[in-house]
């Protein structure tokens, strides 16, 4: 892939989706700044640079929770246009283990990256691991869901092991509470406001940006007071966290509304954990500017498709004579050259390649619905993109 200058940007579904080299003598941006390109109502196209690319945003980053994106490869990753990926914190800690990581390295040397790579700080998998865990002012004492062995993460601990990782984003340590649940939310709010003053305090490294996580639950008051509160400390971005964890749609769009005038217009916000198409859709006109989500790849594994219209599982028996690709507007490497035939025949055959050329297909899906995104509010024509994506979902669900 030839060099892309940034004196250039490419349009959205051009390749790279981050960009590596500049112009000769073009100044180099500082690392860690946002740059905002156009707007479309609260829709917002931008560029994030980190020392190993710019990301252009709205962006969807394929998750690699533990060094690598499940059933593909970097190069295929290279070819899907992804412009960031994500690693876990939590995980790598416990295996391979953070030292050696960086020992090696670190991850973008460990794991044939060069690209930008965001760490998650393991807040989401503690809370996860409900009643092997307990959470106090200082931090988490959890067991190993490898092997029941006992750990202890603090603020300091978790910025100390994404030093060791190398990742150009890391996330502050966060309390992810029950969404629902207003006593919780408070609480843990106070301590994720905390324990981002003590990652602040203990960050070391300047090539990496520490990003501060929103939480608040579904309720409007705390949200807004854990974004005044983070926005203030100067990071440069911010995460929006615990959504997608058990409330409705509707509860996700309404705390997204009111977080967008309560953000800082040039730093870029990260959404954790969303994926679905429909979602980001909703969430990019709500001024969301990166996902990350294992749906894709997850879904590859359970033998399903995802598609801007719906999910398709190529299990079901009507697929084993269907000659038609998953998707015929699909550009991606599975949809030019396979049909729904032969990938329900590599299910049924318990066939490694069905889940990497799923895997393929369900990534391609979101990084170029973002990437269409993006197009879109820099061309001035967001609401008949959206009209249209509607429209296509509509039709679907009719025809089903």
């Amino acid at each position: 892939m030839p060099p892309v200058s940034q004196s250039r940007r490419p349009a959205a579904g051009e390749m790279p989706a981050f960009l590596p080299d500049r112009a000769a003598g073009e100044p180099t941006p500082q690392p860690f700044t946002f740059e905002l390109q156009a707007t479309s109502g609260r829709a917002r196209a931008g560029v994030f640079h980190t020392p190993h690319g710019s990301i252009l945003t709205p962006a969807f980053a394929p998750v690699g929770t533990q060094a690598t994106v499940k059933a593909v490869t970097p190069d295929q990753l290279r070819e899907l246009g992804a412009g960031l990926i994500l690693a876990n914190a939590y995980h790598l800690y416990l295996r391979p283990g953070d030292e050696r990581v960086a020992e090696r390295g670190g991850l973008h040397r460990f794991m044939g990256w060069e690209g930008p790579i965001l760490t998650d700080s393991g807040g989401f998998q503690l809370f996860s691991l409900a009643d092997q865990r307990t959470v106090d002012d200082e931090g988490v004492t959890f067991r190993s869901h490898l092997d029941g062995s006992l750990h202890r993460f603090t603020p300091e601990k978790a910025i100390a092991v994404q030093e060791n990782l190398g990742a150009d984003i890391i996330m502050a340590l966060d309390e992810c509470a029950e969404p629902l649940d207003r006593a919780y939310n408070e609480q843990a709010l106070a301590r994720t406001h905390a324990w981002a003053l003590r990652c602040l305090q203990v960050k070391t490294r300047a090539d990496q940006a520490l990003f501060a996580i929103v939480q608040g639950g579904i309720f409007t008051d705390l949200r807004l007071q854990s974004a005044e509160f983070l926005s203030g400390l100067g990071t440069p971005g911010l995460g929006i966290g615990g959504l997608s964890v058990g409330e409705s749609k509707e509860q996700m769009h309404a705390v997204l509304e009111a977080l967008h005038p309560a953000l800082p217009l040039d730093r870029p916000r990260y959404l954790m954990g969303v994926g679905a198409p429909e979602d980001l859709v909703e969430a990019v006109q709500r001024g969301v500017d990166l996902f990350d989500s294992v749906l894709p790849t997850r879904m590859a594994r359970n033998d399903a498709a995802l598609t801007r219209s719906g999910r398709l599982n190529l299990r079901n028996a009507p697929y084993a004579d269907d000659e038609r690709p998953i998707d015929p507007e699909c550009g991606c490497y599975t949809c030019r050259h396979f049909s729904r035939a032969y990938l329900r025949h590599l299910i049924i055959a318990h066939e490694m390649l069905s889940a990497t050329l799923l895997s393929i297909h369900n990534l391609h899906t979101l990084i170029q619905l973002t990437s269409d995104l993006r197009l879109a509010i820099l061309e001035g024509r967001l609401p008949q993109f959206v009209q249209t994506f509607q429209d296509q979902r509509l039709q679907a669900e009719v025809e089903a």
